[in-house]
């Protein structure tokens, strides 16, 4: 795969997608002992990771078109350096309240890393070859969520909480430097009115007027509702009800992420085979599979760490197929705006998934089965999204060949 812009570009945008499940799941072996440390309910333990995906929404909004505008590398410098401060206030919490404001802020500043990775890619690869490296991305990145609960739970068993966002601080002056020192300006259309205010609702009607770009935005918003169901209720599911310890839990929590792994490989080698709507339907009937077992084994009262991973597994594996390819399909039309399309995605990726995430918090009854109900609504969602909003509409290889070209 060509990287125009130097060798150090594909491993730059795995550290900048990469700021949402490291910011997620490294600390998930603590939640229990946040519960214990701060005194107070799962349900508000479990604010620090819906109020974070809401904090990382509304960042997602702003960051697209300010980097539409002024350009990808100041945006990003400014996110990160927000992302860093804002863990240092997390580090010193001295309240759950304190926490979840600090995880708000965090969240605002991580949101740029994503967003513009993305628009990075999109400005890079151009139309065609942005699934593929998308792809790659995700197989890479599927290390931080499977390595992130293991790490978490050796600092977690060896320190205290606190150690976790030690780690986060260490992880956005990485990426923060490696902006600095290796990321050109890859916007070659800067818009000087892309944050006029009507220019923006101008901009965000036209993209969700498309059917087909709707259609790309609500798969993906329920793969990563799948995801984020089990983000948010495995650790009181598998810590709290069976009763692993935060390291077991780590390594359980791995065993689904290879799923995604497996996803995401698939993803990249078949991307050349078969059409991006095919492998975002392989993908919503895994997540179907995956969801109705676990729902079925966890309501017949089979509730055993095999019972909760293996579902999820399929589930996650059903995402490594969606998010690549409907990342990349809906960004794949605007060149000019990608920002603006890359932010308009993640704000309802995350904002579905903040939804489903205080539903799961809400329900949580130390057993799997909200987080399964969970995974199976998202996967419902992702299969009907897929075949009522996409199957009438995509045409891919028709695009104007002016979209082919790359940066240089």
């Amino acid at each position: 795969m060509p990287t125009p812009v130097g060798s150090w570009l594909l491993p730059l945008i795995i550290i900048l997608v990469a700021f949402g499940p490291v910011s997620t799941d490294l600390y998930l072996p603590s939640l229990p002992r946040l519960a214990e440390v701060f005194n107070a309910p799962s349900a508000v333990v479990q604010l620090t990771l819906s109020v974070f995906l809401a904090g990382f929404a509304c960042g997602m909004l702003a960051y697209g078109p300010l980097s539409d505008r002024f350009g990808r590398r100041p945006v990003l410098m400014g996110g990160i350096l927000l992302f860093v401060l804002a863990s240092l206030a997390c580090l010193a919490a001295p309240s759950i309240e304190w926490l979840i404001t600090g995880r708000f802020l965090q969240a605002l500043g991580a949101a740029a890393g994503p967003v513009l990775g993305r628009a990075v890619v999109r400005d890079v690869y151009g139309p065609n070859q942005a699934a593929q490296a998308l792809s790659y991305v995700a197989l890479a990145m599927a290390l931080a969520p499977a390595v992130g609960p293991v790490l978490g739970g050796v600092v977690t068993q060896a320190f205290d909480w606190w150690a976790n966002f030690l780690l986060l601080l260490l992880f956005g002056l990485v990426a923060l430097a490696g902006v600095i020192f290796f990321l050109p300006e890859t916007n070659r259309y800067p818009d000087p009115s892309a944050t006029e205010v009507a220019r923006l609702f101008s901009n965000y009607r036209r993209l969700l007027a498309s059917r087909e770009y709707l259609g790309f935005v609500v798969v993906v918003g329920a793969g990563y509702g799948g995801i984020f169901s089990f983000i948010s209720g495995s650790s009181f599911a598998l810590i709290g009800g069976l009763g692993l310890s935060p390291l077991a839990y780590g390594f359980s929590f791995a065993g689904a992420i290879l799923g995604y792994m497996i996803g995401s490989f698939a993803s990249a080698r078949l991307y050349a085979r078969f059409r991006l709507e095919n492998l975002i339907a392989f993908g919503g009937l895994s997540m179907l599979l995956g969801g109705a077992s676990g729902t079925l084994l966890s309501l017949g009262g089979i509730q055993t760490v095999a019972a909760v991973v293996l579902p999820a597994s399929l589930v996650f594996l059903g995402c490594g197929l969606i998010m690549p390819n409907g990342q990349a399909g809906a960004l794949r039309p605007y060149p000019r705006l990608a920002g603006s399309a890359s932010a308009m995605l993640g704000f309802l990726q995350m904002g579905s998934a903040a939804l489903l995430g205080i539903a799961v918090g809400h329900f949580q009854d130390g057993t799997p089965t909200a987080m399964m109900v969970s995974m199976l609504l998202a996967s419902l969602v992702a299969v009907a999204a897929r075949f009522l909003l996409l199957a009438p509409t995509v045409t891919y290889g028709m695009e104007d060949p002016k979209e082919e070209e790359t940066f240089e």
